[in-house]
């Protein structure tokens, strides 16, 4: 199964963070892509934030 979104456990996952601040970082993508609270955040987004390829996103993801 593919999903095109990104959860704050997956940003945990990649980054090695706490919830906390894997939260924080979802928060600042949504304040960059101006979304509203309600709104979902895209593997593409997240990797065009962060710089990570979507290759390497997806491997730990899955």
């Amino acid at each position: 199964m593919k999903r095109i979104c990104i959860y704050t456990s997956d940003v945990m996952l990649i980054t090695g963070k706490s919830e906390r601040q894997a939260r924080n970082i979802i928060n600042d993508i949504k304040a960059y892509f101006r979304k509203e609270k309600h709104q979902f955040i895209t593997i593409k987004e997240y990797c065009e934030y962060s710089g990570l390829k979507v290759e390497d996103v997806l491997g730990y993801i899955k």
